[in-house]
């Protein structure tokens, strides 16, 4: 017998056992003979577990048969409405019932015609009554004992398909877990490659920082070294910088805290822009360039722009040999231009290329790095491009056969060349400028910065200090940073605007902070201006000649 498993409950019980327990219909539409006869076999089924059913006319049995399944039938012949053989035909007729076994029952004599007519009804055997209590129960027997059979091979089919799909959620479950455990996997040697790339990356430039400052400090050092070192000071410096706002932004945009600040933009400007910009890290000089010189404006964020094509130019120039070629091309379509930079560098392997807009993905290098970078660039391009709406796409025929990076942005209307804008007047002398920096590092390097180009600086390590300092000088300028201890810089310019004394003077912020959000936390404060460091003394001075000229 198949066990079945507890529903927690008597109902529950009682419901499922029956679900396995065989049925015999008993059909007659004399009431005394429908009792005797499930009088008979009650007793007898509930010591051979089955149960009886009984129905006393051929519509109500075909009622019953279209609930429920029976092992047996014992079908009276001689019923008014629909007789026994006119039920059976009904009861055949159906797909469901067609096979259950039907004992005729009568208490006339049947002759050979009628009996002929009950097996080609699909009769199993033919009873008359007064019926021998023993020969019912015998014939039935057989037929319970059959469905007994059946319905254990039905719940093991059901148990075993229960199990199969255990087994299955199971299995789904574990390989679920395989393939995130994996992924977990991956992703923490991304994280420990990517850790000591940065580390990498970092100390390479701050070396020669360290170096570059070494030399100039020294007291015999040549003017030609000097300079040499000035300029690793600056190129280091700005490739530093980079590392820095490729990160930061990468974290900005994956969260979606970068809000695009779309104007019509010229593609064939901002290449060469960039080059220009490249020139101070990279040997951009000694490659052979094919740009196409062709004007051509996106809808973008012209920062964000300049930095996609920045990123996709370095791209190529470091991974492509001196003296390989590089070519820029632009097409248009359907409202759309494609950018497309081709290199013959080193190209791409087939198994890379999938990946390759993944962070922190690059191909294999040795241990010299000569290479560079941290594998986030392309990822950085991906999601600005797709943050613009457009798309991005890379092709390489494999190793040593170059690569050819094509991004798509939507088009824009050429902007119209303005006149030329008078020149921004020179700074005037003894400008006197208020300094509010904690660290004292950056206070001293930034006030012999200032100085050198004609500022008359004041310095305050704290918003206190430099809040007695306003009202005490008076200057017209002050750069204020926002990350102070105490009092922060945003409680800083509010109480410089509430003092009547210092209500007009000019407030810029000094943050690492450049979100849109911050630039509002700023404004709100009363700041006129917002620099995110490190600070770029012409953007100080033209913002600073702008407020004069006002």
């Amino acid at each position: 017998m198949v066990k079945v498993s507890p529903t927690g409950n008597a109902a529950g019980e009682e419901t499922v056992q029956a679900k396995y327990k065989p049925k015999i219909l008993v059909v007659n539409d004399d009431t005394a003979s429908l009792f005797a006869l499930s009088g008979l076999l009650t007793t007898w089924a509930d010591e051979n577990q089955c149960s009886v059913v009984t129905a006393k006319s051929g519509e109500d049995a075909l009622r019953h048969v279209l609930q429920d399944d029976f092992a047996v039938i014992l079908l009276d012949v001689n019923m008014p409405g629909m007789d026994g053989f006119e039920t059976a035909e009904a009861i055949h007729n159906r797909a469901r019932s067609s096979s259950i076994p039907i004992i005729f029952i009568t208490a006339f004599l049947a002759d050979d015609l009628n009996k002929l007519r009950a097996y080609q009804q699909g009769a199993v055997d033919y009873l008359f009554t007064p019926i021998i209590p023993q020969v019912l129960q015998a014939k039935v027997s057989v037929f319970v004992t059959l469905a007994k059979k059946n319905l254990e091979l039905k719940a093991q089919a059901e148990a075993l398909s229960l199990r199969t799909a255990d087994l299955q959620a199971a299995n789904d479950k574990l390989q679920r877990e395989i393939k995130e455990r994996k992924i977990a996997v991956e992703q923490n040697e991304a994280k420990d490659k990517f850790l000591a790339m940065l580390g990498h990356e970092l100390r390479n430039p701050l070396s020669a920082i360290t170096s570059a400052a070494s030399i100039i400090g020294f007291p015999g050092a040549k003017a030609d070294s000097v300079e040499r070192a000035k300029k690793i000071l600056s190129r280091q410096s700005h490739h530093l910088t980079r590392i820095v706002d490729d990160l930061l932004d990468l974290g900005r945009v994956m969260s979606g805290k970068i809000v695009l600040d779309k104007t019509a933009v010229n593609l064939g400007e901002v290449i060469l822009s960039c080059l220009d910009s490249l020139r101070a890290s990279r040997p951009v000089d000694s490659y052979q360039w094919t740009i196409d010189p062709i004007d051509t404006w996106v809808d973008a964020d012209p920062t964000r722009a300049e930095q996609i094509i920045t990123n996709l130019l370095d791209n190529a120039i470091k991974y492509t040999p001196a003296g390989g070629s590089i070519s820029i091309k632009k097409t248009l379509a359907d409202g759309k231009v494609s950018l497309m930079i081709t290199d013959s560098g080193i190209g791409i392997s087939k198994d890379l290329l999938p990946r390759i807009f993944n962070v922190f993905v690059q191909g294999e290098h040795s241990l010299d790095r000569a290479k560079g970078g941290l594998g986030i660039g392309l990822a950085l391009v991906r999601q600005l491009v797709e943050l613009h709406g457009g798309d991005i796409h890379a092709h390489s025929e494999g190793e040593n056969l170059g690569s050819t990076f094509a991004i798509v942005l939507p088009q824009a209307a050429a902007i119209q060349p303005s006149p030329d804008q008078p020149e921004v007047r020179k700074m005037a002398t003894s400008q006197k400028l208020l300094l509010i920096e904690d660290n004292e590092d950056a206070r001293e390097m930034t006030t012999q910065l200032l100085k050198e180009h004609g500022f008359q600086v004041l310095e305050a390590a704290t918003g206190a200090e430099g809040i007695i300092l306003a009202k005490e000088e008076k200057p017209g300028i002050a750069l204020i940073d926002i990350g102070l201890p105490c009092m922060d810089g945003y409680e800083v310019a509010r109480r410089l605007r509430a003092d009547k004394d210092t209500s007009s003077m000019y407030l810029i912020a000094l943050t690492g902070y450049g979100l849109r959000e911050d630039h509002v936390l700023t404004a709100e404060a009363g700041f006129d201006s917002h620099f995110v460091k490190p600070l770029k003394l012409q953007q100080l001075i033209l913002a600073i000649e702008t407020f004069q000229v006002a």
